[in-house]
């Protein structure tokens, strides 16, 4: 469906938030749905994982903006109301990239780096590769590497504060293995590796977990 001003936007979206979707482009030419909410000079990227929506961050970002942050939630080519680009799911750091360049667009200083499965491993990719100050990374369930995309070499340059969160059991303890191994090339001398036993991938550990809100 479309926004009163004419950007896709997935249904899943409530009628309330939209206005807040935009359109992005990125650096090989898809188009990006995505909901910029709030506003200020403290940026948060939000990228969902694969096979989940702009819709599995929604919770997080509106708390975010209600708190004073700038959040941009960009729903990934294939995904949602997003372009379908079957010919590459492959280079999908290049969605981040243009969410990142979005919050610069409009105004961030600083950026908080977040997201789930591969969503967190793009967000760390691109994250080194923009200009702004990064202020905290979280990771939740995210592959070292993801397809042909290697976080391993961007994550040893993040400094910042740095959460990385697994639960055990998470396909079949691979999921483990790889978030360890962020944690291990972390640059970050303050990061914490936390375990969730919800059994949960992604952003169903908070949605759908024992210490879950829903």
């Amino acid at each position: 469906m479309r926004s009163s001003n004419g950007h896709l936007v997935n249904s899943c979206v409530p009628d309330e938030l939209r206005e807040k979707a935009t359109t992005l482009k990125t650096s090989d030419g898809v188009y990006l749905s995505a909901l910029v909410l709030g506003s200020g000079d403290k940026g948060v990227l939000l990228a969902h994982e694969q096979g989940y929506n702009i819709c599995s961050f929604l919770d997080m970002g509106t708390e975010l903006a209600d708190s004073g942050y700038l959040v941009v939630i960009p729903e990934y080519r294939n995904h949602g109301a997003s372009q379908d680009f079957p010919e590459d799911n492959q280079n999908i750091d290049r969605d981040a990239d243009a969410a990142l360049s979005e919050l610069k667009r409009l105004g961030a200083q600083k950026v908080f780096l977040a997201g789930a499965s591969c969503g967190g491993s793009t967000a760390i990719i691109a994250g080194v590769r923009q200009e702004l100050p990064i202020e905290g990374l979280i990771i939740l369930s995210s592959p070292a590497q993801c397809g042909p995309l290697d976080a391993i070499p961007s994550v040893k340059k993040i400094k910042a504060p740095s959460l990385f969160v697994f639960s055990p059991g998470d396909y079949g303890g691979s999921i483990e293995k790889e978030v360890r191994k962020l944690y291990q090339a972390s640059g970050a001398t303050d990061k914490e590796l936390i375990v969730d036993e919800s059994g949960y991938h992604g952003t169903d550990m908070y949605h759908r977990g024992d210490q879950g809100e829903h």
